[in-house]
């Protein structure tokens, strides 16, 4: 059996690569894209079993697809993890693949969870929307400040028919002319886009059962029910909420010793875009739901309403989360929260189901 370890570059890699049969050793550094993949067809010419291992990393969608092709095993380490197990302070491309290699060698390597291909196509589709809804947004930013210079102030209605033609009959310079026009041509174009994108999601939401079973929580739309399920995975992976609540990048920052703890802003050490789709959408929960309204406006009388969004998006995922592992939909929630509660959990939950 053939184990390399790789510390991946968008332009070249490092490897390290031992052969267990023989215990041969040996290293090289390949270029990408043409001398890396005629290394490992040659391999692959060769018959035999192969491991990669590398550490997370953007950019190398080709090169995990190559490894599947060939049918060699790929496994993705967690970088902050293989980090802690350097023990020189010198760092090198060369010594990184080195040490990935010990650490599959020695069964230590910090493996985790890789989504599919479908799965991360999927993504694709959330983070376009994503992205097309913000430069939506700021184009619509921009005619407000339009409106705003020509006395024209009327919110949500500049995009109603009457709105929009007084915006279009002020008189201009003529550049100032020309920005308006570019931007009201690119609201055109960006908003069938948009919603052509929001029915794929809608259709893609109703496929998958686990993401039609968050939908019944209140506030909870295709998108964000979507995108849980896309990015958790499998629910399985965390044994309880607060696991997950740290996945997400949604518990604060702590730096305690001795007598003193301190806690800090929220990691954000998780998915930018779920973390953004969970402030949302437990906005949307707090204006439908009385006990959840309480419960911000308590949040934000003590701490202030940055904090108390993100203290209820993260009780919305946890919330989520259970949802989702137990198989219940929002009325079976509800139900075992006001019977089977206990204090200290909020969510009417116990973690240790197991």
């Amino acid at each position: 059996m053939m184990i390399i370890g790789c510390d991946y570059h968008p332009g070249f890699e490092q490897i390290a690569l031992v052969d267990t049969e023989t215990g041969e050793l040996q290293e090289r550094r390949l270029q990408h894209r043409e001398e890396a993949e005629k290394f490992y067809r040659d391999l692959a010419a060769q018959g035999g079993k192969v491991r990669v291992g590398m550490e997370a990393s953007g950019h190398a969608r080709w090169f995990e697809g190559l490894v599947s092709e060939l049918g060699f095993e790929l496994w993705i380490g967690d970088a902050a993890e293989i980090r802690t197990k350097r023990v020189r302070k010198q760092k090198t491309d060369r010594q990184d693949a080195q040490l990935i290699l010990r650490l599959l060698l020695e069964d230590r390597f910090p493996r985790i969870w890789v989504p599919s291909g479908e799965n991360r196509d999927l993504r694709q589709l959330l983070w376009h929307r994503h992205r097309m809804v913000q430069a939506r947004t700021r184009i619509m930013n921009q005619l407000q400040a339009v409106a705003l210079n020509e006395g024209l102030r009327c919110k949500k209605r500049l995009w109603r028919d009457a709105g929009r033609a007084q915006l279009e009959s002020f008189r201009l310079a003529p550049w100032a002319s020309r920005r308006r026009r570019d931007l009201l041509e690119l609201l055109d174009r960006l908003t069938p886009t948009i919603a052509e994108l929001t029915q794929a999601v809608e259709q893609e939401a109703e496929k998958c059962p686990e993401a039609q079973r968050l939908r019944t929580h209140p506030g909870v739309g295709a998108l964000t029910a979507l995108a849980f399920v896309l990015i958790i995975g499998r629910a399985e992976r965390f044994p309880c909420g607060k696991q997950l609540a740290s996945y997400l990048g949604l518990v604060p920052l702590e730096e305690s010793s001795g007598q003193r703890r301190r806690l800090g802003h929220i990691t954000k050490q998780g998915n930018s875009l779920l973390r953004f789709l969970l402030v949302e959408a437990a906005q949307v929960t707090v204006r439908s739901d009385p006990a959840w309204r309480s419960k911000y406006f308590h949040l934000a009388m003590r701490r202030g309403r940055k904090i108390a969004k993100v203290a209820m998006a993260r009780r919305l995922a946890v919330r989520m989360y259970w949802m989702w592992r137990k198989g219940w939909d929002y009325e079976q929630m509800t139900k075992f929260s006001s019977h089977a509660g206990q204090p200290g959990n909020r969510d009417g939950v116990q973690p240790n189901t197991e």
